[in-house]
């Protein structure tokens, strides 16, 4: 990335950061409110109007959106954080439950081959009996 691009991604990202407060907002309704008393003095409908449009909304509402979009950035962060958070709990239960059950599936096994033992011995024993 050359220089520049660096440098303007910095900038802009200051600026926005700057422009995207409540605080902003506040100092760009002062500015808009200061040109209010002359458009409602020249009585025209376009220009209260215009300035209504141009001036307030768009000078305001700007920081005024900025600042919601990163509440609800927040919001969503946290909402994603605590899913990750959630998802690794269960994860780990997921991997104790997968170790407890090779451990009881080795326990069966155990047991499974001593069973066939004992039914060999009595089979063997059976015979013998029926031998004698």
């Amino acid at each position: 990335m050359n220089l520049i691009a660096s440098f303007n991604k910095k900038l802009a990202a200051k600026i926005t950061s700057m422009v995207s407060t409540m605080w902003c907002a506040y100092v760009f309704a002062i500015i808009a409110l200061i040109s209010l008393p002359g458009a409602l003095k020249s009585g025209d409908t376009i220009i209260i109007v215009s300035w209504i449009a141009q001036t307030f909304l768009q000078l305001v509402l700007l920081s005024i959106i900025m600042v919601g979009q990163n509440v609800q950035s927040e919001s969503v962060e946290k909402k994603i954080s605590e899913t990750h958070t959630a998802s690794l709990g269960e994860f780990e239960l997921a991997k104790e439950a997968r170790v407890i059950a090779t451990q009881e599936l080795k326990e069966l096994k155990q047991i499974s081959a001593e069973v066939h033992r004992l039914l060999r011995d009595i089979e063997g024993k059976l015979a013998d009996e029926k031998s004698s």
